[in-house]
């Protein structure tokens, strides 16, 4: 359904959003502010001229900016909520970051280091996030850089990003962009670039403005600043700390293979000096509560027993020739398999995991709770195992997170979980035939 309008004259976008007010424009996009009548809620809506893109064969860059954006949720990343489009425009509806940009701040004047450290933190826990999923900004600029009402930053606009797939036989980029005062020495050259190290130098010059007020590199002239960059030539002023200066110094490295990477980065005196205090999450609290049954109870309790349509429904027709079933999304939260070992055999096997990597454990006669001891990208991860009694001799379990992130779940249960319970999984005959 394409756009129409209202008789108070206001946009209506298939009938869900009431544009509003101007926000701001570039070449090929203007932002406006909507509100979805159903919710009463405030985005802001980036509106895409199709023409535009087509006639500058830019479409594929914003399907890029889509589907990285619908990969990167963080607390510290501007949320893409939802994309539609008419015959000739996209509609991008997003979180209305109502702070402004980081950049006006620093325009006022350089910021004390406690302020900066604040706004540091949440960019590189932004963008860690972002490596973990094989994303690459590529233009990191306080431009970039929102404020919401609380003061908390927002990364966005991911129009020049690119993907792990992205990378050619070389492991590397090869796509030079970005802000030139913001750009790392690498994307300059022609011999390709890591992404990943590219944006922790884009980092590196936004720390040093952040706390100097002035950027490094500053020429008139282009080629003059990109000879100061390759050279890494800059100087930090006198009010820099000590530590401060040695973690620009070691991003500001021209040497790619030299620069400091991410986890340095977070290890660092400076960065880790009033590292806000990680709440524990819903799930920690409940792992910490979680009581096996008493004895007494254990033996009175038998493993809850499913009935036939649980079954089918538990086993997605009954089909469990694969190794584990999982849903067919993309970010897989829950796995299930059958055994005819009984559920003790079960319980010992996600014990000896848990031993083997230092992970929590808690369990009842049904049900085993498992929560690694260092926090994740989104705290600590949490598995949860319950143990259904089909018959007898045949067991369901069924595998979900109950915390902590969905990537590190899933490598969890790839590297870890699959092979420890691979010989206990059950196959029938059907699935193994006897050889004539």
């Amino acid at each position: 359904m394409a756009d129409n309008n209202r008789a108070d004259g206001s946009s209506v976008l298939h009938g869900k959003y009431v544009l509003g007010r101007l926000l701001g424009h570039g070449t090929f996009a203007k932002v406006y502010v909507a509100k979805n009548i159903q919710s009463g809620k405030s985005v802001a809506m980036k509106v895409v001229g199709k023409e535009k893109v087509i006639k500058v064969g830019m479409m594929e860059q914003v399907k890029r900016e889509i589907s990285v954006m619908k990969m990167v949720k963080h607390p510290n990343i501007v949320e893409l909520h939802e994309v539609m489009a008419s015959k000739s425009k996209i509609y991008f509806a997003m979180d209305l970051v109502r702070g402004g940009e980081l950049f006006s701040k620093i325009a006022k004047g350089r910021l004390k280091e406690d302020v900066a450290r604040s706004y540091f933190q949440q960019l590189i826990s932004a963008i860690d996030f972002c490596h973990s999923r094989g994303v690459y900004h590529r233009d990191l600029k306080p431009e970039n850089l929102l404020l919401d009402d609380e003061g908390n930053l927002k990364v966005t606009d991911f129009g020049l990003s690119a993907l792990s797939e992205h990378l050619k036989q070389d492991g590397l980029l090869h796509t030079t962009c970005g802000t030139p005062a913001y750009v790392a020495p690498e994307v300059i050259g022609k011999n390709g670039y890591d992404g990943a190290k590219a944006d922790l130098w884009s980092c590196g010059v936004i720390l040093y403005v952040l706390i100097a007020g002035f950027l490094p590199f500053q020429e008139d002239n282009i080629v003059a600043m990109y000879n100061k960059i390759h050279r890494g030539d800059f100087k930090c002023p006198p009010w820099f700390s000590t530590d401060a200066r040695r973690l620009v110094t070691k991003l500001l490295d021209p040497n790619p293979n030299t620069r400091i990477t991410i986890d340095k980065v977070m290890e660092s005196p400076w960065f880790k000096k009033s590292l806000p205090k990680t709440i524990r999450t819903k799930e920690e609290m409940e792992f910490d509560s979680f009581e096996g049954e008493k004895e007494s109870e254990a033996k009175e309790k038998q493993l809850e027993t499913l009935n036939a349509f649980h079954i089918i429904s538990l086993s997605e027709g009954f089909d469990l020739k694969p190794l584990f079933e999982e849903k067919k999304k993309e970010e897989k939260e829950e796995l299930r398999f059958a055994t005819t070992k009984p559920a003790s055999s079960v319980i010992s096997r996600l014990e000896e995991v848990a031993k083997a990597l230092n992970f929590n454990i808690k369990k009842s006669d049904t049900r085993v709770k498992l929560q690694g001891q260092e926090r994740g990208r989104k705290g600590k991860l949490a598995i949860a195992a319950d143990i259904f009694a089909v018959a007898p001799s045949f067991v369901v379990v069924e595998v979900k997170k109950d915390g902590g992130d969905t990537l590190e779940y899933n490598q969890f249960c790839s590297k870890e979980l699959r092979p420890a319970l691979k010989d206990i999984v059950w196959t029938s005959l059907a699935d193994n035939p006897t050889p004539a």
